[in-house]
């Protein structure tokens, strides 16, 4: 085998999607690299699979199912019309969207939302209006919300007589200080 064709075999790399460096220009992704797929079922063939804003993005927007006005102060529970199924070892974390956020006080109640990679149901979205005068108009195809997925210890409990000690013991709810 020639020296040129063992120096590319051995420099081959694999270029993914979603591969971005901050000045988002592709970067090569190493072999031993990974990318982990999330099966996702369509609950509704009109509304958009989630996506990046941006490839390096950590997160996929998620989408309204429904149109809904939000009054002030009222919680309401958005269908995304997606089900997924998270591999074991992983959970969805489901964020709000910092420009709604920020904009117009929608938020999520219980942040992050938790999905279990056991769960097979309609992901949807426990929406809050925190803004005290405006109601918040959803329309239906509307970006609400963000998936971020990651990686979890699994872990088991054991039960003890005594844990073992540390300088900070017991302290807590600002046994460190106030500022």
């Amino acid at each position: 085998m020639s020296e040129k064709r063992a120096e590319s075999k051995k420099e081959k790399k694999v270029l993914k999607i979603g591969a971005e460096t901050p000045d988002n220009t592709a970067r090569v992704i190493q072999p031993h690299e990974s990318v982990t797929t999330v099966q996702l079922r369509r609950l509704d063939p009109e509304l958009p699979i989630p996506t990046r804003a941006h490839r390096g993005d950590a997160g996929v927007d998620l989408y309204s199912a429904v149109s809904v006005t939000i009054d002030p102060g009222e919680r309401t529970l958005v269908p995304t019309g997606i089900a997924i199924a998270l591999p074991l070892g992983t959970v969805g974390l489901i964020h709000p969207r910092s420009g709604r956020a920020l904009k117009e006080g929608l938020s999520i109640v219980n942040t992050p939302g938790t999905i279990d990679a056991d769960y097979r149901g309609e992901l949807k979205i426990c929406l809050i209006n925190l803004d005290p005068l405006i109601p918040i108009e959803i329309e239906r195809g509307e970006r609400i919300a963000q998936l971020v997925v990651q990686k979890v210890e699994l872990f088991d409990f054991e039960e003890v007589e005594e844990l073992s000690e540390t300088v900070r013991g017991a302290g807590g709810h600002g046994s460190t200080g106030l500022h």
